[in-house]
């Protein structure tokens, strides 16, 4: 597998945890278990590959989720149905509370380069209303979605995990395969459930974020619909609105993630009052990202960041750590070769970027990064 394997996999999972819902959905057990069986593999060599990437928390979580699917669906295979379809299995509460992270993800805003305009904005609506409510006036509140777009691999994500670590608060993520499961009962009255269980916690005085991650997948529009898709979004829209017109205590907040911010409906994407655009690193984010990513790795003094930055021009962030990987594996490769892992490895030199970069194209190109700005000058005003 090329070097280039972290969003490779990432979008591998991403696109096998959404065959197991659409088999899922349709009542195809057999394959819907052999889709998540498949997500759960890609995830678990993820978490493998690179045991220090701050999201795994939230990967491991998704095993966690689709390994429970999985075991419903065998019960449910081999179940006798009866007439008027099958029965919700499971219990919903407990189905909710398992989409509550146990542990927070090991990623704080120190570890994201740049974005500046992203974290500020995250403070104004979270962070500052959840430390002093009261420089807030109830008749202007603050915000209580936001919703994070733009190309893959740029850090929208990371930014959603790196809240959990901000406040001190209760982090919840949710994806389609998830919630959109008609086996285990309405999809609607499990997102009535998880929103009642985010009040109960924050009426105990814990901040809570409803994180949903891909949220095209479970709340765009789609040509072909069953009634499902709709009554959930209607739910969703309920919910949202519901908490714009809570007492200004409560303290949920709802940020959703989408690399295809288009296929939202319209009246979704007004209830998030922040509507941020998550671009790819631009020079100044670029020389911060190499720092952060190289600041463990021994380098030649002929790396020059300013020059790299340059090179790395239209590459997302997580092609940028692909590239430093590959020119770090070249050097602890050769070491293997030559004296077996022995001794210590030689510096990093501009030469291994360069070498890396030959094999490691920009994962986005200029026409998908104006589709992105133009959806952005059309919505940021409404």
């Amino acid at each position: 597998m090329s070097s280039n394997a972290l969003p490779y996999l990432e979008d591998m999972a991403r696109r096998y945890a959404i065959q197991a819902v659409m088999h899922d959905r349709e009542g195809n057990f057999g394959e819907a278990v052999k889709y998540y069986k498949n997500a759960i593999r890609v995830l678990t060599k993820i978490i493998q590959l690179y045991p220090d990437n701050g999201l795994n928390t939230i990967y491991k979580d998704w095993i966690r989720q689709y390994k429970k699917r999985i075991k419903d669906l065998e019960s449910l295979r081999t179940t006798l149905v009866p007439a008027g379809g099958p029965k919700p299995l499971g219990n919903d509460e407990e189905d909710v509370n398992e989409l509550v992270l146990k542990e927070k993800p090991e990623v704080t805003f120190d570890d994201i380069a740049d974005l500046e305009h992203a974290k500020k904005a995250i403070r104004e609506a979270i962070i500052f209303p959840t430390k002093r409510p009261d420089l807030f006036p109830p008749q202007l509140g603050w915000p209580r979605g936001i919703l994070l777009f733009g190309p893959p691999g740029c850090g929208k994500t990371l930014l959603a995990a790196a809240v959990a670590n901000e406040i001190d608060g209760v982090f919840i993520q949710i994806d389609a395969a998830s919630i959109m499961s008609k086996w285990l009962g309405e999809a609607e009255g499990k997102v009535a459930k998880l929103f009642r269980k985010a009040r109960e916690i924050s009426a105990q005085g814990k901040p809570v974020i409803i994180f949903i991650d891909e949220v095209d997948s479970l709340l765009g529009t789609f040509s072909t619909e069953v009634g499902g898709e709709v009554r959930v979004r209607n739910q969703f829209l309920q919910e949202m609105d519901g908490l714009l017109s809570k007492s200004k205590k409560m303290f949920i907040y709802v940020i959703a993630a989408t690399n295809k911010p288009w296929k939202l409906d319209k009246a979704f994407i007004r209830r998030f009052q922040r509507r941020i655009y998550v671009p790819p690193p631009n020079k100044e984010a670029r020389v911060q990202l190499l720092r952060l990513l190289t600041k463990n790795i021994k380098l030649a003094p002929d790396v020059d960041f300013e020059l790299l930055a340059d090179m790395l021009e239209g590459y997302s962030g997580s092609d940028i750590r692909d590239i430093v990987m590959a020119a770090h594996l070249r050097v602890i490769t050769e070491l293997f070769e030559k004296n077996g892992g022995e001794g210590d490895p030689r510096p990093v030199t501009l030469e291994d970027f360069k070498v890396a970069l030959e094999s490691i194209k920009p994962s986005i190109n200029k026409d998908l990064i104006k589709v992105y700005e133009a959806w952005y000058e059309r919505f940021k005003a409404e």
